[in-house]
């Protein structure tokens, strides 16, 4: 049976309604799509507050986006606000007041979570997403207020950074400063390459990018409205593109952006068939594009015309099992965070063995803490990360791998997900303390904060079962009985370091789990 699914993205720029259809026959086939330009971002970025006008205008959208939803039938909706409601300093008392007034609940999207559905949304293109990324492939997820720029390698993500670079963001600094459209150009090239050298020489490190995949609402617009070859519609001088619709040589985007300075701005929104207000938009998106493929030296631009609501949608369809992602996002988000433990020094065969322990132990401890595979997720994160803050410290390593977590973005997980393995990595080394985390104003709440002492307990034994750092047994099993976890180790290796400093962890996880875990030795 078919499920009628809205997705709503409330933007910088502009609003958009999805409606689709899921079914597990057909997966996800779009019905419908309305978009409503509004400048909100310009507010945020200004000012640090949206409008009363611009408020009025998102309920009335919101509301003319619920009648549509109704009109078919919609069963399910799920909105989301993204960069300038973030940035926003009053958009608690604002979304409370929309949603009031509407019946539609808006979530704020963390920059990772917003930046992972966008991810989502280029895999929901299936076997395109996987063969492009099997070679060097740069992600650039172009935002009003910054750009995601993510790194692929045989088929994995790499690394993934954020940069203040968003298009709107551009456009504001371009306005203030006054800058006209003659001088647009060169600016931008100024405060693009000024990062992007920055970028290359932190991460980079000689890795060749062959694709660029973009997001953005401004050339793939343009690609989208002209599907064929949009250097034709441009001027009859071009030569016809052998890379007709999404793909795009990077030569022939050269061409494009030639094309695009022989025009001025109703002229150039006339022959792309897009707004008027968008092409400054339009020419600053151009313009980073260029300077990133020259950057990398790369061939080929993808184009995939998606939006966030189609990451929306497949997020959904995943979660309800309409569809079987083909893609494996979680092994993404564990990428992501070796990577930040490789930039830190860690250890990556201790962190290995530490996280190997720690979901044996999850998965054998299932009845007594009941979480669920996202926490087991958190908890590898965690222990990937168990000693990030050594690179600063060796002796306030706690605090320091504190600091680096909740400072280094973790794409895919939530500001909150973020403090919980921030948390969890710190309360491996001192002493957990709930009244601690109140004192401090943590935005956790009860629920998040016994979440952090389960993880915690479970980091560390099985922290403590490598005291020694030498990895000294291969495997190990448990065995719960008389509310005892039974710990059996098979090594030849003398193991009194980790007996005799396990009590005090045994201590805490008897504590939090009501058994008592217990080291056995078995002889190899």
């Amino acid at each position: 049976m078919a499920n009628l699914f809205g997705a709503i993205d409330v933007g910088s720029h502009e609003m958009e309604l999805k409606v689709f259809e899921l079914s597990k026959k057909n997966g996800i086939r779009q019905i419908d799509d309305v978009i409503h330009l509004i400048d909100l971002g310009s507010d945020t970025y200004n000012d640090g507050k949206i409008s009363v006008v611009h408020v009025a205008e998102i309920k009335r959208i919101l509301l003319d986006f619920k009648r549509i939803m109704d009109g078919y039938g919609v069963t399910n909706c799920q909105a989301y606000a993204t960069s300038a409601f973030r940035d926003m300093e009053n958009a608690t008392v604002v979304l409370r007041q929309i949603e009031q007034e509407t019946g539609i609940h808006v979530e704020i999207l963390a920059n990772s979570e917003q930046r992972f559905l966008d991810y989502k949304s280029i895999a929901s293109k299936g076997e395109e997403f996987n063969r492009v990324i099997q070679k060097g492939t740069m992600i650039v997820d172009v935002g009003g207020g910054s750009i995601q720029i993510s790194l692929f390698a045989k088929d994995r993500l790499v690394l993934t950074q954020n940069m203040l670079l968003g298009i709107l963001r551009l456009n504001e600094l371009l306005g203030r400063i006054g800058a006209g459209s003659h001088k647009t150009r060169e600016l931008v090239e100024e405060m693009v390459n000024s990062q992007l050298h920055v970028f290359e020489r932190l991460y980079l490190q000689n890795m060749k990018i062959k694709n660029v995949i973009v997001v953005d609402d401004y050339i793939s617009e343009v690609v989208r409205k002209n599907k064929v070859s949009f250097q034709t519609r441009m001027t009859d001088t071009l030569e016809k593109t052998k890379q007709n619709g999404e793909f795009i040589s990077v030569r022939d985007f050269r061409h494009f952006m030639a094309a695009m300075e022989r025009y001025n701005r109703t002229e150039l929104a006339q022959r792309l068939g897009i707004e008027d207000d968008n092409v400054p938009l339009l020419r600053i998106s151009a313009i980073m594009m260029r300077c990133i493929a020259d950057r990398v030296n790369a061939e080929l631009f993808w184009f995939p015309c998606v939006t966030l609501c189609d990451g929306i949608v497949y997020e959904f369809a995943e979660k309800r099992r309409y569809l079987k992602a083909p893609h494996d996002f979680e092994q993404d988000i564990l990428a992501c965070a070796r990577q930040i433990g490789r930039r830190y020094r860690s250890s990556e065969e201790r962190a290995n063995t530490i996280a190997r322990i720690a979901l044996k132990i999850f998965d054998s401890t299932r009845k007594f803490h009941g979480m669920s595979a996202r926490e087991k997720l958190l908890l590898e994160i965690a222990s990937t990360l168990y000693d990030c803050g050594k690179y600063i410290s060796m002796t306030n390593f706690s605090e320091c791998s504190y600091n680096i977590i909740k400072s280094t973005e973790i794409i895919g997980i939530s500001k909150i997900e973020q403090e919980i393995v921030a948390c969890v990595v710190r309360f491996n080394h001192e002493r957990y303390s709930y009244q601690k985390l109140i004192a401090e104003q943590s935005p956790l709440g009860e629920e998040q904060c016994m979440t952090i002492a389960r993880l915690t307990a479970i980091l560390r034994v099985a922290n403590a079962l490598d005291r020694s750092h030498r990895q000294k047994f291969d495997d190990l099993q448990i065995r719960i009985q008389d509310r005892k976890m039974f710990i059996l180790v098979e090594t030849g290796e003398d193991i009194s370091l980790e007996k005799g400093l396990f009590s005090q962890r045994a201590d805490f996880f008897e504590e939090v789990f009501g058994i008592r875990p217990v080291i056995k030795q078995k002889k190899g």
